[in-house]
Formats: structure tokens, C-alpha cells, sequence
């Protein structure tokens, strides 16, 4: 019996394997045998429709969880407030740097990904901002604002969702215990059934993305693997951009902290996150690293790092954007900078909402998409390049999270840490 077991473990691939090999062999489909997967390209529509179902009740139930968890009391509200408030601005450094990249590359200009004309609701999307500056900020502001959460939830309209789901998760906290811990439970418990029914659909990606690979070459060639090339270099780029200057910038000038001597103390886990592309299989070495390496403590550490493994992703939010704008340029489109004002909008909010999310970055572009209104064919592509773009953003998001500690632990005064300039 347990010879079999062994045996079945060793067959059983990772889904990212999985997924790998049925890009190679979608792609090879498409060539050898177009009329076949043409015929079967209903499975990858089946496939996105199943991820279209969960991603309004899993984005709600998450966020209200990942919000409402947090409590109160008022020390852990002012190492709240901090936290959140390095996540926001630390996620949009990274969106903002993917989104001036993307814009200078221009990679999905030229690319043929076999996509039909300027869908409808994409147009419909950008009717909605006006000519005028101020036009188009006071749309943005309105429309993030719900006049029926669940219409917009019928709607799809995810940026008010989002919105909806972050104040829902606040009040939460704000009720007496008594009131409070019964819509806790029924949060989590709800969030608990969306991860099983969307490890259940995502089972089922490798097929789908065979289809949708399958289909996408039948129609255009093997060469549209290589508009590819300058995307995943864009991706590259502004993760290192980020990882080497913004945040290390941020370490120096905020906290007077030394990022090559912090970067050397949480080496080990940095070298893990890119190994396993996972920042919550990471988290008990990057606890270890900060407590025992770079000397912040145990209270700032087991708030902060936990908190960051699943809300902070400042390396999903880059590539996301960039991937957004990317599929965009694809379709032709050009989008004002205001209009991708709702991009940007759209990352930051879906980037905390991604909190303990399997595949995190195929539920957030989806979310992205939806918001803006661009359809999901162009996901299986670009999960192409995802496997080694998912260990830099991973590294870079767990990256972040350490230097968050760092510098918040030396807000709250503390005196240990490795990395200090005033220790010589």
C-alpha cells in the first residue's frame, strides 16, 4: 500500500506543472491538429465562465475576513494603521512603476493574440470617463461608491465591490463581541467554502488553458509566443526597479536603515520565496529571519509579516497592471492615462483582496479585466511566462513585507535592529 502511495505521489504533478505542460501541448495542437482544438474549444470558455462565478463571493468574503481580522484595541490599531498604510503606498510605488514601464515598452503593441475587434463592454467601460480631467476624477470617485452593493455584485462591477467589502470588514470590528463573532464566523466559514470551490475550478485550468492556447495558435501561429518576450521583460524590469531602488530608498531615507545589511539578515527567506513562489510557505522563515537575523521584535514581527504574506503583494500589483495594460495594447486600444487611472484603482484594491488567494495572480488579473472590461481570453497566454515571473514577484512581495517590519519596528522606537546606520 505504501508503495503505491509513493507512486502516485511521484505522478501527481504540481498544478503549475500541470499548467506548464498544457501550454506546450495546447500550443503544439494548434499546429499539428487546428481543426481538432477548434472543435474543443468550448472546454476554455467553460473554464473562464467557472472563474467568472467565483470571483465576486471570493474577492467579498475575503476582503471582509483579511478586514475584519485585524480587530481593534489601540495598540494593535496604531501598528494597524502603519501597516496598512506601508502596504498602500509601497503597492502603489510598484503599480505606478509597472504602469510607466508599460507605457515606454509599448509590448503588446503589434502583438496578434488572436483576439476579436474592441469588445463591447470594454468600449462601454471608457465611455464612462469624461474629456476634462475633472471630469473623468469626479467619475472615478462616483463609481467607486455603491448605490446597491448588490447590484453591483450582479453587475460585476468589482471596484465598488471592493469597496463595499473593505467598509463591511471595518464595521465589523466596530460591533460589541457579542454581535461581532457570529458574523466573523459566517465570513470565514463562507470564505473557507469559496477556497474549496475555487481549488475545485482551478483544478480543472490545465484543460483550459490547453483549449485557450489551442485555439489562440490554430487562429494565429506559433509565433504569438513571441510578442511575449518584451512583456515578460517589462514585468522584469519593474520588479527590479522596485526591489533595488524603491524599497531600499525606502529603507534609507524613512528608517535610516542599511538595505544591503537588511537584505543579507532575510537572504534565506528571499532565496526560499523565489524557490517555492509562495510567501505563505515562506512566512515561517521570513519570522525567523526578522526576529533571529535582523533583530526586530517579536510583537512588531507577528503582526506585520503574517498580515503581509497574504495582503501585501507589491510584486502581483506590478504585474498585474502591467499585464492589464499589456492585453489592452493587444486589443488596439489606447488608453488616456486617466482611463488607466481605473487600472491602477483596480490593482491596489484587488491586491489586498487577494489575501490567502490560490493562484493569486490569475484571480487578480481576472478582476482587472472584469473591472475594466477586457475579456479573459488573453489569461492562458500570458500564463506562458507566469512560472518564473511568479518567483521574482513572489521574492519581491516578501521582500516588501520584511522591509515593511523593518521600518515600522523602527517607528515604534525599537533599537535592535541589525541594519541601523547610528550602530556604525
Amino acid at each position: 500500500m505504501s508503495e503505491q502511495t509513493m507512486s502516485r505521489s511521484i505522478f501527481r504533478l504540481a498544478l503549475h506543472w500541470q499548467i506548464l505542460a498544457a501550454l506546450i501541448l495546447g500550443a503544439l495542437a494548434g499546429v499539428v491538429i487546428p481543426d481538432v482544438v477548434t472543435s474543443v474549444d468550448f472546454v476554455g470558455d467553460l473554464f473562464l465562465k467557472g472563474l467568472r462565478m467565483v470571483i465576486v463571493p471570493l474577492i467579498t468574503t475575503s476582503i471582509i475576513c483579511g478586514v475584519a481580522g485585524l480587530g481593534g484595541g489601540e495598540g494593535v490599531g496604531r501598528l494597524s494603521g502603519k501597516t496598512l498604510l506601508y502596504y498602500t503606498m509601497t503597492s502603489l510605488l510598484a503599480i505606478v512603476t509597472g504602469l510607466i514601464l508599460v507605457n515606454l515598452t509599448q509590448p503588446g503593441v503589434g502583438v496578434d493574440l488572436g483576439l476579436a475587434d474592441r469588445p463591447e463592454r470594454l468600449a462601454a467601460s471608457m465611455d464612462r470617463f469624461g474629456d476634462s480631467p475633472g471630469a473623468a476624477l469626479i467619475r472615478l470617485l462616483l463609481d467607486l461608491v455603491p448605490s446597491n452593493p448588490f447590484a453591483a455584485m450582479a453587475e460585476g462591477n468589482m471596484l465598488q465591490i471592493i469597496v463595499f467589502a473593505l467598509l463591511f470588514g471595518t464595521f465589523i470590528t466596530r460591533l460589541p463581541e457579542a454581535q461581532r463573532k457570529p458574523l466573523e464566523s459566517i465570513f470565514t466559514s463562507a470564505f473557507a467554502v469559496m477556497m474549496k470551490l475555487t481549488h475545485f475550478i482551478l483544478s480543472f485550468a490545465p484543460l483550459g488553458i490547453f483549449a485557450l492556447v489551442g485555439r489562440t495558435v490554430a487562429r494565429t501561429g506559433i509565433d504569438v509566443f513571441a510578442g511575449l518576450g518584451i512583456y515578460a521583460l517589462t514585468v522584469l524590469l519593474g520588479l527590479l526597479i522596485h526591489a533595488c531602488v524603491t524599497l531600499p530608498i525606502l529603507l534609507s531615507v524613512l528608517g535610516r536603515l542599511r538595505p544591503h545589511i537588511h537584505a543579507q539578515a532575510m537572504s534565506p527567506a528571499l532565496l526560499t520565496a523565489f524557490s517555492t513562489s509562495s510567501s505563505s510557505a515562506t512566512l515561517p522563515l521570513t519570522l525567523d529571519c526578522l526576529e533571529n537575523r535582523a533583530g526586530v521584535s517579536n510583537r512588531v514581527t507577528s503582526f506585520v509579516a503574517p498580515l503581509g504574506a497574504t495582503v501585501n503583494m507589491d510584486g502581483t500589483a506590478l504585474y498585474e497592471c502591467v499585464a492589464a495594460l499589456f492585453i489592452a495594447q493587444a486589443y488596439g486600444v489606447e488608453l488616456s492615462i486617466l482611463q488607466q487611472g481605473l487600472v491602477v484603482v483596480t490593482a491596489l484594491l484587488a491586491s489586498i483582496g487577494a489575501a490567502g488567494i490560490p493562484m493569486a495572480g490569475l484571480v487578480m488579473i481576472s478582476v482587472i479585466l472584469t473591472a475594466v472590461g477586457l475579456p479573459l481570453e488573453g489569461v492562458g497566454l500570458i500564463l506562458a511566462v507566469d512560472r518564473v515571473l511568479d518567483m521574482c514577484r513572489t521574492t519581491v512581495n516578501v521582500w516588501s513585507d520584511t522591509c515593511g517590519a523593518a521600518l515600522i519596528a523602527r517607528s515604534e522606537g525599537e533599537k535592535g535592529l541589525v541594519s541601523l546606520r547610528d550602530q556604525g
